[in-house]
C-alpha cells in the first residue's frame, strides 16, 4: 500500500488485488509484474505469491482510514476486472469507494468487456459517478 505514489498522475495507490496475467501486447513490458517480483525477493509478505493473482481482504477498507481527500489509483498492481476476481470481491471494492466519498478513485482496466456483466451488481451512487475515473486502456506499451 502506497500512501504517496511515485506515479505522476495520482496521489496514492490502493491494492486489494495484486497479480495478473498478460492478455495483450500492451502487457509485454508490465511494470507491475517486475515490481511484484522485486517485492517478493525483498520478502514483502503481500507479494509472497509474486505476480500470481492474490486477493487481499485485509486491504478492502484501507481508503476509509485515510481522512484527507486524495486521488487513489485502484489496483495499480493488478486489474480489478480480471476474470479470476470474484464478482463479490469487486462489489466489496466498489462498496468501499461508495463509503469513501471524499476521495477520487482511478480505475484502469484492459478488461472492459467484464464491466457490463457486473454493472448491475454494483451500487452506482450519484457520488460514485463523480468520484471514479474509469479508464479503459487498449494502448500497447512500446518496446
Amino acid at each position: 500500500m502506497a500512501k504517496n505514489s511515485g506515479i505522476e498522475w495520482t496521489e496514492s495507490t490502493w491494492n486489494p488485488i495484486t497479480g495478473c496475467n498478460k492478455i495483450s501486447e500492451g502487457c509485454l513490458n508490465c511494470y507491475a509484474e517486475k515490481l511484484a517480483e522485486r517485492l517478493k525477493a525483498m520478502g514483502q509478505p503481500k507479494y509472497a505469491n509474486g505476480f500470481n493473482l492474490t486477493l487481499h481482504y485485509d486491504e478492502l477498507e484501507t481508503p476509509l482510514k485515510w481522512k484527507k481527500p486524495r486521488i487513489i489509483f485502484v489496483c495499480s498492481m493488478s486489474d480489478i476486472f480480471h476474470k479470476d476476481v470474484p464478482d463479490e470481491f469487486i462489489i466489496k471494492i466498489f462498496e468501499t469507494m461508495n463509503k469513501a466519498y471524499w476521495h477520487i478513485f482511478q480505475v484502469l482496466t484492459k478488461r472492459a468487456d467484464r464491466i457490463p456483466k457486473i454493472q448491475d451488481k454494483v451500487k452506482w451512487s450519484i457520488l460514485l459517478h463523480r468520484q471514479i475515473s474509469l479508464i479503459w486502456t487498449f494502448i500497447y506499451a512500446s518496446g
